[in-house]
């Protein structure tokens, strides 16, 4: 029945390109009925500002999405902004209401009330400025879901990458890189791909070290942690391969050679599929009781309120999200 449910689309940072892109892509046209969990003036002054000819309207549930074409209907979760919100700029007010907007979102998700979640960008500034203590959106998504097994996963046309460390220090890695954490990450992976409606995954995980250690000589992760978990989960008849140098295996995978790549570490995965263009990238958050995906990109406050930003990204995550929920 999911595919009969509205997709829910949280507005993020109001003062980002969040209400901008939503606008566009909704005049666009999405091929699923949409609900936005959001603020209706910001939408409404993200519409004139594009002169774009959509109407903006309050609608109190889900339930009461009709998917009009022309129409964005938004549920409004939180205290609404002032009119005279500083576009381009953190802000209390915006990063308490992106987080409502999301909580609302995770609970009509965990309700089946939507069909799955897409994200625009919020701040993490704006959020702490309002005495929300939290990395970003996956961490948030996984404790309001009671989610313990989870993973961020990064795609576009050409790379799947997974990641088994997200939002910490590097000189913290090495120690969170553990057996267990290394076949969770395999296992999700395997998970991700499959309801991409890939029947058999071919994995391939990224060494941490140099070489992937080089046989002990930069390093022992890659042998006595790394391995190891690769080992079991071939045991459990997963096909997955490595560790391989994190400096090549990239470029295998985007020949081809792989369906996905477990990443060792935040930029250890997310450079190679940003370097490829973030316009299409989506973020996809693995493990959760419900499919959320999401742009691959941040605020922008550098060009909020111009007019200029591509909803490409959010067009790509809405597409995800539907192939992902049949």
């Amino acid at each position: 029945m999911s595919e009969l449910l509205p997709v829910g689309i949280t507005m993020g940072d109001a003062a980002g390109i969040g209400p901008e892109i939503i606008v566009k892509a909704c005049a666009q046209g999405l091929r699923a009925p949409v609900v936005v969990y959001g603020d209706a003036g910001a939408l409404r002054h993200a519409a004139g500002l594009l002169g774009a000819r959509m109407e903006v309207m309050d609608i109190a549930n889900a339930s009461l999405a009709s998917g009009t074409p022309g129409r964005i209907e938004v549920i409004p979760c939180s205290a609404p902004l002032p009119p005279d919100l500083p576009i381009g700029k953190t802000s209390a007010a915006a990063g308490q209401a992106a987080y409502d907007y999301l909580c609302a979102a995770i609970d009509d998700a965990q309700a089946g009330q939507i069909r799955a979640i897409v994200t625009a960008p919020l701040s993490k500034h704006s959020m702490h400025l309002a005495g929300i203590d939290q990395p970003g959106h996956t961490e948030i998504l996984a404790e309001r879901s009671n989610t313990t097994d989870f993973a961020m996963m990064l795609a576009n046309d050409e790379l799947r990458v997974l990641l088994v460390t997200i939002h910490m220090a590097l000189a913290d890695v090495p120690k969170a890189i553990t057996p267990q954490a290394e076949l969770r990450a395999i296992r999700l992976a395997d998970l991700a791909c499959r309801q991409m409606s890939i029947a058999r995954p071919r994995i391939a995980v990224a060494g941490l070290n140099p070489h992937a250690g080089e046989d002990g000589k930069f390093g022992r992760e890659d042998l006595d942690v790394i391995a190891p978990a690769i080992r079991h989960a071939r045991a459990e008849g997963l096909e997955v391969s490595g560790p391989w140098p994190g400096d090549t295996i990239f470029m295998r995978a985007r020949r081809g050679e792989f369906d996905i790549v477990v990443a060792q570490y935040h930029d250890q995965g997310l450079i190679p599929v940003k370097y490829l263009g973030v316009d299409h990238g989506v973020n996809v958050t693995v493990g959760l009781p419900f499919v959320r995906t999401s742009v691959d990109h941040g605020t922008a406050f550098d060009i909020a309120g111009k007019g200029i930003a591509d909803h490409s990204s959010l067009v790509a995550a809405f597409d995800l999200a539907l192939a992902m929920t049949p």
